[in-house]
């Protein structure tokens, strides 16, 4: 563990050192991001997955950067795609920059540690392609110039063979203020896994206890938040790994001392184990655009309004609430729109 924290913490900071201050696509700093992971992919020995090396030049952007893990056996033609955006928002009138710890240095460092355990692993199963992408944030986010559109808009694999696309987003933060139970502090949000059959399985299945805790929510309750979107509106099976939004999103605050470090390691491990189940599962897996996973949410939000109620009145009367939808299941659009309700009064209430 102590290898591996001191390689993520290394590349976290240096993703928010002044060489990379704010990390704005194509950007001096955006450029200087991008040159210290195609060298992260490098030292892990992954393949280069880009158009030009690593790299794949989005215009009017930036560029992503993309390396892969080679796909063995009789699934190395299937693909998964495991992502987060390394692009931030620059910087302030002044100079000062936002730098972007949580938002989305954490995650890129979880992606290069995962990639490292699947190269060392060197198991059987699909290939895996990891992803980071640039443009993500405004002005980008949902238009032709985000880096994980135009991959799937110019896909370095065929569309029809990603089996599923894993995206990571403010995945570096404990939830809620400190003096909160471990339970709900090492809580991670896993998002969509409803849209393809048997993969809410894999999401429990790889949650044995490892130091954080996975809590299946329906993507469907959010609007889009991430890279993910664009997979989607693909028509490809997704997953969003989250904390959520905290008193430091797209803050100057957001810096790296104020990650969970353990939490990150322990992310990885759960990251790993999963991506493995999803590597070896059968093929293929189709986006189920309709589903739902009410009883999956009602679960993990009774769960933590249990756990917080000693420290907030109002989270027993969403557990008396919780328990009324939990008898109406499926819900109906009266009862969905509660429950999407009640995910962003969670979210609020820890936000610190």
């Amino acid at each position: 563990m102590t290898d591996t924290r001191t390689r993520i913490e290394s590349l976290v900071r240096f993703l928010c050192s002044p060489p990379c201050a704010g990390r704005a696509p194509d950007s001096p700093e955006g450029r200087a991001a991008r040159a210290r992971i195609v060298d992260e992919f490098k030292s892990i020995g992954a393949a280069p997955g880009g158009t030009d090396g690593y790299l794949q030049p989005v215009p009017r952007c930036g560029a992503n950067v993309l390396a892969e893990v080679p796909g063995r056996g009789p699934l190395a033609d299937r693909t998964v795609v495991i992502a987060a955006h390394y692009d931030h928002l620059g910087k302030v009138h002044g100079g000062q920059a936002y730098w972007g710890a949580d938002d989305n240095a954490a995650a890129v460092a979880i992606l290069v540690e995962v990639g490292r355990k699947l190269i060392a692993a060197a198991a059987d199963g699909r290939r895996v392609i990891l992803a980071a992408y640039d443009g993500e944030e405004q002005p980008h986010f949902m238009h032709n110039t985000m880096g994980s559109m135009h991959h799937v808009a110019h896909p370095t694999a065929p569309l029809a063979s990603i089996d599923m696309m894993v995206c990571m987003d403010l995945c570096g933060h404990a939830i809620g203020p400190e003096g909160l139970p471990a339970s709900v502090r090492d809580s991670l949000f896993v998002l969509g896994s409803e849209l393809s059959d048997g993969t809410a399985a894999l999401v429990d299945a790889a949650a044995r206890p490892r130091g954080v805790t996975p809590r299946r929510i329906d993507l469907d309750l959010l609007p889009p938040l991430s890279d993910y979107y664009a997979f989607r509106k693909a028509g490809v099976p997704v997953l969003f790994l989250t904390c959520g939004r905290w008193e430091h999103y797209h803050q100057i605050t957001d810096t790296p001392d104020r990650l969970d470090y353990r939490k990150i390691v322990h992310t990885v491990d759960y990251l790993a184990d999963l991506t493995r189940r999803l590597r070896e599962r059968p093929a293929p897996v189709r986006l189920q655009t309709h589903a739902r996973d009410d009883a999956g949410t009602i679960a993990t939000l009774r769960a933590l309004a249990a756990t917080l109620a000693p420290f907030a009145p109002p989270a027993a009367q969403a557990v008396r609430q919780l328990d009324v939808l939990a008898t109406r299941c499926p819900l109906n659009a009266t009862g969905r729109q509660m429950l999407s309700q009640m995910v962003h009064a969670l979210e609020q209430s820890l936000a610190g």
